[in-house]
């Protein structure tokens, strides 16, 4: 029993770890096949990224043994403290870090790189988490409330909405860091499991797809579309009331901002942004020797690999680095030309298994704090994964974030490690109550 107290992986989900475990050696695996030189043939070598990469590594398993021992009650304590040091890391970055491909988002000491905006993310979880724990929310609320639990439900879920909005904008318009902004997004799902009303998400949804097709087809033809598909809604499902034809009204209202807005933020992005849409949608010629370059080598990596893959460090995209960045953002790539569709499907379900792994355990803990974290874990993962997936066969436009565990980094590495690890420490102590 005494045994028991003293190891510091008592409580703790095995299948959680080894799943990490898993993906970061095998993420380690691929690194080396990526950037494979056949003059530095040793792993270890850390004169090059997989070498390095084996540094982060231990760091990061550290990283999660002083995350094990250390009290859960921290967590929750201090959740407000790390939100802030973090969103101070952010801002100081852009006064004392370094401009690295356009974007001012790292801090240097020597060789070592650091992205405070990955640390970003665990910090606004822990955040969310202990905010909404301790308040209710219901965006849908009906009449059997008073005006006064009316008004403190919105108040309540636009101080949530801070948390996420606030490092959002600071990374993206402050930092130029689009790809790791839009991430904060994936938060919309603890609002929903929290009772934010399915409706919203819908029409998020739908205000997204009149986004695409109004960049395809015509303002005026997007008009119709999106009259023809609320009229049809409105006859099939709303009741013919006036209550119902106002809210129609307006639904129809914000379809018309949507589609005249949608030439106007699309002139407003940057050149490489809309490169990247038109690529996606194949709005205009694609110039595949540029800016269709890399979707284009990266379907050619991944189709190559055929069912079962052309062998470990057999990959002809990757061994003459047709595809960029394959180290990072595009690692997916590796996997599909070297270990086919086999092996692609293997490390998909590696990931999707931690995914639904951490929503079965947030569903289990007595405290709601546990709950709400382990949702905003399960969100990011999710969104990263599918982002990062998606663009690499060209369903989603190229912003560059990492696939989780896998990707080379530190920083990327150590963040989804304390990410992950603090969730596994809080299920540990799941019969708690922590606030």
């Amino acid at each position: 029993m005494r045994g028991e107290q003293n190891n510091i992986f008592a409580g703790a989900d095995r299948l959680t770890i080894i799943t990490y475990v898993l993906l970061v050696f095998l993420g380690w695996l691929n690194i080396y096949a990526a950037v494979y030189n056949e003059e530095h043939q040793n792993i270890f070598d850390t004169t090059q990224k997989y070498g390095k990469q084996l540094i982060w590594i231990g760091g990061a398993t550290i990283i999660a043994v002083c995350i094990l021992l250390i009290d859960a009650n921290f967590y929750t304590t201090f959740s407000y403290g790390f939100y802030g040091f973090f969103l101070l890391a952010n801002v100081l970055v852009l006064f004392l870090g370094r401009e690295i491909k356009g974007s001012k988002s790292w801090f240097r000491f020597g060789d070592i790189g650091i992205q405070p905006a990955e640390f970003m993310k665990f910090a606004a979880s822990l955040a969310l988490a202990k905010f909404l724990s301790n308040s209710t929310i219901i965006v849908n609320p009906n009449f059997r409330l008073r005006l006064k639990d009316v008004i403190k439900n919105y108040r309540n879920t636009f101080y949530a909405l801070i948390f996420i909005v606030l490092p959002l904008i600071i990374i993206k318009f402050l930092q130029n860091e689009t790809g790791l902004a839009i991430v904060f997004i994936a938060f919309v799902i603890v609002l929903y499991r929290e009772g934010l009303s399915v409706n919203f998400l819908i029409f998020g949804i739908l205000a997204a797809i009149l986004f695409v097709v109004a960049l395809i087809v015509s303002q005026i033809t997007s008009l119709i579309i999106a009259l023809a598909v609320i009229c049809a809604a409105s006859f099939l499902f709303i009741p013919r009331n006036k209550k119902s034809l106002i809210m129609v009204l307006l639904v129809f209202g914000g379809a018309s901002g949507v589609v005249f807005g949608t030439n106007y933020v699309y002139n407003h992005l940057e050149p490489h942004q809309k490169v990247r849409i038109d690529v996606l949608l194949g709005r205009g010629t694609v110039n595949l020797k540029k800016e269709g370059y890399n979707v284009n080598q990266a379907k050619i990596a991944i189709g190559s690999g055929g069912f079962f893959g052309k062998g470990y460090l057999q990959g002809t995209q990757t061994k003459y680095d047709f595809v960029p960045e394959q180290d990072t953002d595009f690692i997916f790539c590796t996997v599909g030309e070297e270990w086919g569709f086999v092996g692609s499907t293997c490390v998909l379900f590696l990931e999707l298994f931690l995914i639904l792994r951490i929503i079965f355990l947030a569903e289990r803990q007595r405290s709601d704090f546990s709950r709400i974290y382990g949702y905003g874990v399960a969100a990011i993962l999710f969104f990263h994964v599918g982002v990062n997936i998606g663009m690499t066969i060209g369903l989603m436009p190229v912003i560059g974030i990492p696939l989780p565990f896998f990707s080379y980094g530190g920083s990327s590495l150590w963040a989804f490690t304390i990410l992950l690890f603090i969730f596994v420490k809080l299920d540990a102590n799941r019969l708690l109550i922590l606030r």
